[in-house]
């Protein structure tokens, strides 16, 4: 669905889909109880896809929800409803899908600049919070600005493997939230909120998408 899809015709893809789907329902020896997971980064896919996805989408909730061998549901939903006894996992791996590490969002100095930038208006945010000098409503709107800084797409942007102008848009966006999470706090921003930090190139070999293994 993220990568492949979007070249098909929308009718194609869901067939294929379902054709898959149903496969793995005729192992019902193998995998009692058994759930699929389809698990998509939400925005990233429809992009590519002819009308936003609109025709994929319309096709392929309507032939998952008519299907009589195919029970839509959520986690939470199935385990309420099935005896499925939950264990625990002895450890978790990194969840990153983009070769395993966390490298789009922290590691090259860019990255780590708006992390040191980050941690210094969280730090400003819990001292000016401590106070109690600040009224519920700001508090909320205080809380409300530095959830907007801590979306972790604003790091995905920061390097030179992506375009100028892409890098030069979310860079500038980042340094105004910030900026305007210290005014909320009535706390002057430091001086280098007026400087760039990260600037793109002119012809990146990625194009936003995914970073190449190193």
């Amino acid at each position: 669905i993220g990568f492949e899809y979007s070249k098909w015709h929308a009718n194609d893809a869901v067939a294929n889909l379902i054709h898959y789907l149903k496969e793995i329902a005729d192992q019902e020896a193998n995998y009692p109880g058994k759930v699929v997971s389809i698990i998509l980064d939400g925005e990233n896919a429809w992009e590519h896809y002819p009308e936003n996805g609109y025709h994929f989408l319309n096709a392929l909730y309507a032939q998952l929800s008519d299907h009589p061998e195919i029970e839509l549901t959520t986690y939470s939903s199935h385990l309420r409803s099935s005896d499925i006894k939950v264990q625990k996992l002895p450890n978790l791996v990194t969840g990153s899908w983009v070769h395993g590490t966390l490298s789009t969002w922290i590691g090259s100095k860019d990255k780590n600049r708006g992390w040191d930038m980050l941690c210094d208006a969280k730090q400003c945010y819990d001292d000016v919070k401590n106070t109690g000098n600040l009224s519920d409503k700001k508090i909320k709107q205080a809380k409300h600005q530095l959830s907007i800084c801590e979306g972790s797409d604003w790091f995905w942007w920061f390097g030179d493997y992506n375009s100028a102008e892409s890098v030069s848009a979310f860079e500038v966006l980042f340094r105004s939230n910030l900026t305007n999470l210290y005014k909320i706090l009535h706390t002057t921003p430091p001086d280098y909120l007026s400087n760039i930090f990260t600037c793109g190139k002119s012809s990146p070999t990625d194009d936003g998408t995914m970073r190449k293994s190193e």
